[in-house]
């Protein structure tokens, strides 16, 4: 796929009746963006023709950016030295693209090295979002978007590219985000750290080495396949079915979809019985912090939980015990455990021990483990420019074993799209099991 770059410029925020804020402020990172991912990520989106002009797309991002003006900004340090968003309009990055041939003729169904053509470079920029519309002679339109992480969460970021829609069809941005990330998440009066933050959230600068796999063989990656799974309605219900007999509150679609990942990922690995095997899994604080955070808070809110079990008992107990273990450890991260993290972080432990985010994307091997990024309910098919909603959406190309991407299917029956990137001497054991009820 030979891309033409036809245009790059800045996009800055357009404000009505010309009442610019100043440019001047800051707004200070939160815990939850402290301790985030500090890297761009990269969605691509695929829409079918006729679709709006690209001006009329630029318009509309221009209008949005003055409701997120975050975006628009750029990361730095205040005079504490406190990390920061630099509220100072000096926009994002917007890249028109096009490709002599038809979308359907080059476009892979699952991220592939070459997808990475059709959205910015993810590494040492300093705009905190990218936009690349690329052209095909068929009259398609794809969008990749690249988005820094400690600026929003999965869920803040989907309703900004809704509210880019709206903007771009003449429509009122609604919800109007709620911007309070550097003054919602004060610790308490007394505070009370009940959890060992210390080594699940954070750990210790000097051990950073040793908990990671990184990136000094490049060669490794050869091995590493990535392999799209789609499970359908009716297979995710067979399995909860099966786990949930007897159960007042059955298992959702969530759950019991990753827990029979994790089992036939686990035996695909060829793992030894005695070994230890976890799933990093990401937690919405919206709706568990009391009282709840609106829907429309942007910024980051997430947390982790860390279902664990010894191979064996994975992979010879029935499919409802890696569903238990996964409500169990999910169920944990409460509340509670929100406060007494933000009491942590409010905390002058984090600068005397030299503590460092366990967030980190450098890792080539997660095996025994596994980390997964669900994007089953964010809106994302909801972008509208004015044609309607995407036919095809996907993340962008990430070689790192063990890293999942579980996706709503485009085509809205309630079916599942899983990316699973495995080592290729693994893939045919999976695909042997993937489909088993067993």
């Amino acid at each position: 796929m030979k891309i033409t770059i036809e245009s790059s410029r800045v996009v800055k925020p357009t404000y009505q009746n010309g009442s610019a804020p100043s440019t001047n402020n800051h707004v200070r990172l939160s815990v939850f963006d402290k301790v985030t991912y500090s890297t761009h990520i990269a969605v691509i989106y695929a829409f079918n023709p006729p679709t709006p002009s690209n001006l009329a797309i630029e318009k509309g991002l221009s209008k949005v950016l003055s409701e997120y003006r975050e975006w628009a900004g750029r990361l730095g340090e205040d005079k504490e030295g406190n990390p920061v968003i630099l509220l100072n309009d000096q926009g994002v990055r917007f890249v028109e693209a096009t490709v002599s041939s038809k979308l359907r003729n080059v476009l892979p169904s699952k991220p592939t090295k070459e997808i990475q053509s059709l959205h910015q470079c993810l590494y040492g920029i300093e705009e905190l979002v990218q936009v690349q519309l690329t052209r095909f002679t068929c009259g398609s339109l794809v969008v990749g978007f690249t988005a820094h992480h400690q600026v929003a969460d999965g869920h803040a970021t989907s309703n900004f590219l809704v509210a880019w829609g709206l903007a771009t069809r003449d429509l009122a941005v609604n919800p109007i985000p709620l911007h309070t990330r550097d003054t919602l998440f004060k610790p308490r009066d007394l505070p009370l750290i009940q959890y060992d933050h210390q080594k699940i959230e954070y750990t210790n600068k000097k051990y950073t080495k040793h908990m990671t796999t990184i990136y000094d063989d490049n060669s490794n990656e050869e091995g590493i396949v990535i392999h799209k799974v789609h499970f359908t309605n009716e297979f995710i219900s067979k399995l909860r079915v099966k786990a949930s007999t007897g159960l007042v509150k059955p298992y959702s679609r969530f759950e019991i979809t990753l827990a029979h990942l994790w089992r036939v990922i686990t035996k695909a690995r060829g793992l030894h019985g005695h070994e230890m095997t976890q799933i990093r899994i990401s937690v919405n604080g919206r709706v568990r912090l009391n009282p709840k955070v609106p829907n429309e808070y942007f910024g980051n809110l997430v947390l982790w939980a860390f279902p664990r079990s010894k191979v064996r008992d994975l992979i010879n107990r029935p499919l409802r015990y890696a569903a238990e273990l996964i409500r169990a450890e999910v169920a944990k991260v409460n509340d509670t455990y929100f406060k007494s993290f933000i009491d942590f972080s409010n905390s002058d432990i984090i600068k005397k021990e030299g503590l460092v985010s366990t967030a980190v994307m450098n890792k080539l091997i997660l095996s025994p483990d596994l980390e997964v990024d669900s994007w089953l309910t964010f809106p994302f098919y909801d972008l509208d420019f004015g044609s309607g909603s995407p036919y095809y959406f996907m993340p962008t190309y990430f070689a790192t074993e063990g890293m999942l991407f579980l996706l709503p299917s485009y085509l809205g029956d309630g079916s599942i799209d899983a990316i699973v990137p495995l080592f290729n001497d693994n893939l045919d054991t999976f695909k042997m099991c993937c489909y088993n009820l067993d």
